[in-house]
């Protein structure tokens, strides 16, 4: 009997190395993972790019929130004359969702699919149906108008739970009297705007920073995991100095012996970049210190020990020696950091889409629903398919009892009486068919209504309307090259990985 060949060294590690690929990203759970919209290769990259707040730095979304609400109420009191009684409002933390849009004349808020056709409206707190519905869906939304303000940063979901607070509280406070929605929606920008200016937040962030910000010893790995491939890596902030350098320094100081300082992570530092100008303007660069005072203007080429602030994206390509695709930049913002980039430059992107980690879990979760949902969907696609396969075959028997030319061989040598007969047989099919794609629809708006209910009460789904996706989801889709909730999943990955897309077939492409 003649024994088995021995295993090579070489076949064992090349063995090996298959194990350790399929154990690696193939086990990441899903809400770690990093999704892929378009082929990006990190090999190719030589600088990597990182916003700040909501990007490296992970905020509590809910204490955030409860702070910004608190320090906006004291000012429409103090600043705009709102009723003392405000003040003690109870603004639900669950409400609001990225990607909805205000309709500042009507008090209402909106979500919208990703052809912009209106999947949801509340006043206040109360949904929005009938008459009221049936108007937007009719006319078109300008979105460009002043009339309609988007939610479309995490920052911002303070003031869509604040806006339908007060709309429902003066609703039903003063019921008789006309209100003035535009005005209240440019109050409560004006005291977020206000309570950001005079440091009331950001002083109580830097006083009780432990409450607010997550730190995490994966953040350290990854962006040292990126210097270790050879990687440049670079912070593009709209915080001012004293801020960044004290989240930055929370976040990272002392976690890795290689790394004493935050700022030996990183081979450029800028902040006050006030994207998206950015991208679009010529705003010079400045050293300034820890302090924000301004040492003077830089022109040549950046100092790793050095901050700057302002800045421009023609200058910094030219400073930095790297552009195009060689650059990849990591941001929260759909539009300052995600859209205005790729649509200036040729920068590949990656959006941190933080609260995407829950629904990611809750979604696994639900996962029979889902299933059930789709079976649902083909049985209701293929009861569409019969009925208008009938309604084809019922055309071809009129026109024959009209007199009509045969057009099928299996018509054709059918009598008239024979003819009614099919006729009536086809009536009862379509009538049967009917009444079961009208079960249908009802089962599936049921089970849609039940399944969203489980992600946010009022909107359902971050990313999806129905079947579609949302406004949102579809901004992400079109402009982010990769997304996933926390920069820290990177971690799970080679920084020479390879994402490549999954395939995206037209409708006529589906078998």
């Amino acid at each position: 009997m003649t024994n088995p060949p021995k295993t090579s060294n070489s076949q064992q590690a090349e063995n090996l190395l298959e194990m350790l690929r399929r154990s690696g990203v193939i086990n990441v759970e899903r809400p770690r993972q990093v999704y892929c919209n378009r082929d990006i290769n990190l090999a190719d990259i030589a600088l990597v790019g990182f916003d700040m707040d909501y990007t490296l730095a992970l905020y509590d979304q809910g204490a955030v929130e409860r702070l910004s609400v608190e320090k906006t109420l004291e000012r429409l009191v103090g600043e705009r004359g709102y009723p003392e009684e405000i003040v003690d409002l109870q603004v639900p933390e669950d409400f609001a969702i990225r990607g909805l849009v205000l309709d500042t004349h009507r008090g209402n808020i909106i979500k919208l699919d990703s052809h912009r056709h209106v999947g949801k409206v509340y006043h206040g707190f109360k949904e929005v149906n009938g008459d009221g519905l049936q108007e937007y869906r009719i006319n078109s939304m300008r979105m460009t108008t002043p009339r309609y303000a988007l939610i479309d940063t995490i920052f911002a979901l303070p003031e869509a739970s604040l806006y339908a607070t007060l709309v429902d509280y003066f609703e039903t406070a003063q019921p008789d009297r006309e209100h003035d929605w535009q005005r209240l929606y440019r109050d409560i920008r004006y005291c977020i705007d206000l309570a950001h200016r005079d440091a009331s937040i950001k002083d109580e962030l830097i006083n009780n920073t432990d409450k607010y910000l997550n730190r995490s010893v994966d953040l350290a790995l990854t962006l040292h995991k990126f210097r270790s491939a050879g990687k440049k890596l670079f912070v593009l902030t709209n915080s001012f100095a004293p801020f960044t350098d004290h989240v930055m320094s929370y976040l990272l100081d002392d976690l890795l012996p290689e790394y004493p300082r935050w700022q030996n992570y990183f081979d450029i530092v800028v902040t006050g970049a006030q994207k998206p100008g950015f991208f679009t303007e010529r705003t010079p660069f400045v050293e300034v210190d820890k302090e924000g005072r301004v040492l003077g203007e830089e022109f040549s080429q950046f100092d790793s020990s050095k901050i700057y602030q302002g800045g421009n994206l023609v200058d910094f390509e030219r400073m930095s020696g790297y552009r195009g695709n060689r650059v990849l930049f990591v941001g929260d913002h759909i539009y300052g950091d995600i859209v205005r980039s790729k649509k200036s430059s040729a920068w590949r992107t990656v959006m941190i889409v933080q609260e995407m980690e829950q629904e990611l879990a809750q979604a696994q979760e639900l996962r029979e629903e889902n299933s059930r949902l789709e079976l649902l969907e083909q049985e209701l696609q293929r009861i569409n398919e019969e009925i208008s396969f009938d309604q084809g075959l019922a055309y071809k028997v009129d026109a024959l009892l009209s007199g009509g030319v045969a057009q099928g061989a299996e018509l054709a040598d059918l009598d008239d009486e024979q003819l009614r007969t099919v006729r009536d047989e086809i009536q009862k099919s379509r009538d049967r068919l009917r009444r079961r794609r009208r079960d249908l629809l009802q089962d599936i708006l049921s089970l849609e209504k039940r399944f969203e209910s489980q992600f946010n009460p009022y909107w359902g789904l971050l990313f999806k309307h129905c079947n579609k996706n949302s406004i949102f989801g579809e901004q992400v889709e079109v402009y982010a090259c990769l997304y996933t909730s926390r920069v820290e999943n990177f971690v799970h990955y080679s920084p020479l990985h390879y994402f490549r897309a999954p395939r995206q077939p037209m409708p006529h492409e589906r078998y």
